[in-house]
């Protein structure tokens, strides 16, 4: 009998540094009104989650943490720190909606002055922080694709921890709100069936909901209410759309698909996406079952297609019914606010669609702003972007007058009214919103709507979806506006200060355990930098393959915004799997810098990993 003690593989080395407290303002959500500290959460693994509601990325990494979280109830915690882009996010009642909205399952921290955020150095949303068992931070992910490194890294703390006696198992401190009976939750969107019932998204309970023309009256009730991707699930439905022939095409955001819904047999069918979500080096046009999408946020038939609001890669996509097939048809997916020929436009989570004429009105809602497509002209192919409100990522409010000079907040709607003019769910700032091409005036129809995110038409009505208050809200459009008292906003991050003339742009990236950087057919790491405005940087802008660049700063321009967004594709490192396991690993970034003389020299922007 062999009394030794079994030989174990040594725990590995990681840089480790000591936690900070979590603290916010706003006080804690899903928690029964207890307060949490790290102290006494010493023994499990716990992962923040740095969010806010608006980021569609943010909404992507709840999604894929949701296997982690339930495969580990009994060692790992996971804490949402709630970190506000938008006033309106600032608002406690608002993040105690958008944790009910997207299901959010742990507890969270409200953290509307970013104090927590400030603590751990975060520059982007989402960002995930590793905290060990005995209090220390050991790893940072910003961006998406990174549940698999997460996960591989918990069973490495489980284990090692369990050896040091230092893991401690047991039920987390997460707790169940009350359910709330309504007729709706969250509903997104709505359109007018041919008969005149209403067809709308209840989004939070993954079904559509047929309402009698009353907008009140449930008719029937259409997906079996779970959430998945079944012949009758949805996974939280945004936009409808109506097709010529009768039937509806629903954007299933969270399924990554479209799925076509017959009025007169109540039949569901998958017409576009696998189910999966795209990522960069997917196909982007073919087979439309064959190819994947991302997070469609709404539809509209427009110019013999159905066209996207494709909000997870910032594009708008199309699906022609008559060849099965998919394509992109405007944005790069880099995301911001730039104008152009539609192949090269840059937008920003596309949440809203209405087609009018030879123009397709856009809510383009983390630029604030209203955007528009049309075809190129006379003698030229194609189609071009252009805007009609709107500055960009960083400037918001609520201010009528000029269109150039007029404010949107995080906009999730457009309807086009008789007249030729444009009503704007103005979500954030819970506003109907006007905007008349003719005069290029920006008005208020309507306030005190709690989070619109559609509008359509019956009759001489306009009948809004007021998501968070669970209705649909029927409005004589007005032949006034309202006056409202203009406000103007900029993001609340803190700027960084950085040196003029050369600054080192470094991208730190660690691959998973196990896994390497493939190289197999070239490059597998992607930098893309520009600025706002272009004049900021005199050189370093561009792509290249490297995830580091020197940039040369105008010391003309005293302040700005670095738009920076990488890639790492990453692989098994098994010489003997002939098929590896490969993961792409992205991030944007919008890092807001002033200039100053003894600012910093190097920007680090954690992608996985610890910065040494």
């Amino acid at each position: 009998m062999n009394d030794a003690a079994p030989a174990h593989t040594p725990a590995p080395r990681r840089a480790r540094l000591r936690a900070p407290e979590l603290v916010g303002k706003g006080g804690w959500l899903n928690t029964g009104g207890k307060d949490l500290s790290l102290a006494e959460l010493r023994g499990r693994i716990v992962i923040l989650d740095f969010w806010t509601f608006c980021c569609i990325n943010c909404l992507h990494v709840l999604d894929e943490l949701r296997e982690l979280e339930e495969k580990h109830r009994d060692t790992v915690v996971i804490i949402g720190v709630h970190s506000p882009k938008f006033v309106h996010e600032a608002e406690h009642a608002a993040v105690v909606d958008a944790v009910e909205r997207y299901e959010v399952h742990h507890p969270v921290l409200d953290d509307p002055e970013l104090a927590t955020w400030k603590q751990y150095a975060v520059r982007a949303w989402p960002t995930l922080v590793v905290i060990d068992p005995e209090g220390y931070i050991v790893a940072q992910h910003a961006g998406e694709g990174h549940a698999h490194a997460i996960a591989r890294l918990v069973d490495e703390l489980e284990a090692e921890h369990e050896a040091k006696g230092t893991l401690r198992r047991g039920d987390g401190p997460y707790v169940a709100p009350e359910p709330v009976a309504t007729d709706l939750r969250f509903p997104g969107k709505a359109l007018v069936l041919p008969g005149g019932n209403l067809l709308v998204s209840d989004s939070t309970r993954h079904q559509l909901v047929e309402l009698a023309p009353d907008g009140e009256s449930v008719v029937r009730r259409i997906g079996s209410g779970e959430r998945g991707f079944t012949a009758d699930g949805f996974s939280e439905p945004q936009g409808l759309a109506l097709l010529p022939d009768g039937s509806v095409i629903v954007a299933d955001t969270v399924n990554h698909a479209l799925r076509r819904f017959d009025p007169a047999t109540g039949a569901v069918e998958t017409v576009a996406g696998t189910g999966r979500q795209w990522w960069q080096g997917s196909p982007t046009s073919g087979p439309a079952l064959e190819v994947d999408l991302s997070s469609p946020w709404d539809v509209a038939w427009w110019q013999g297609k159905v066209w996207i609001a494709m909000a997870g890669v910032h594009q708008l996509w199309t699906w022609d019914p008559e060849t099965g097939t998919v394509a992109v048809s405007a944005g790069t997916t880099s995301e911001g606010l730039h104008d152009g020929p539609a192949p090269e436009a840059w937008l920003a989570q596309p949440s809203g669609l209405a087609a009018a004429g030879d123009r397709l009105w856009i809510a383009d809602s983390e630029n604030s702003a209203l955007r528009y497509v049309e075809p190129a002209g006379e003698g030229a192919d194609g189609y071009v972007v252009r805007t009609a409100v709107g500055t960009g990522l960083f400037d918001f409010g609520h201010r009528d007058g000029d269109a150039a000079q007029a404010l949107l907040q995080h906009p999730l709607g457009v309807t086009a009214l008789p007249d030729g003019s444009v009503a704007v769910c103005d979500t954030y700032n819970h506003a109907l919103r006007r905007f008349d091409p003719a005069t290029g005036e920006v008005s208020t129809l309507a306030t005190d709507l709690r989070e619109p995110s559609d509008a359509v038409l019956v009759g001489e009505d306009i009948v809004v979806v007021e998501s968070a208050a669970h209705r649909l809200t029927r409005l004589r459009l007005p032949e006034e506006a309202v006056r409202v008292d203009a406000v103007a906003h900029r993001t609340q991050r803190a700027a960084t200060e950085v040196a003029a003339g050369t600054l080192r742009l470094d991208v730190v990236f660690q691959a998973p355990t196990g896994q390497k950087l493939d190289t197999r057919y070239g490059p597998s790491t992607r930098l893309l930098v520009s600025s706002t405005p272009p004049e900021l940087l005199v050189g370093g802008e561009g792509t290249g393959t490297d995830l580091f660049r020197e940039l040369a700063l105008n010391p003309e321009v005293t302040e700005g915004v670095l738009h920076v967004s990488a890639m790492a594709a990453s692989c098994d490192d098994d010489p003997a799997n002939e098929y590896p396991a490969c993961h792409v690993h992205q991030q944007d970034w919008g890092v807001p810098v002033t200039v100053t003389a003894d600012g910093a020299t190097r920007l680090p922007l954690v992608l996985a990993g610890m910065d040494a």
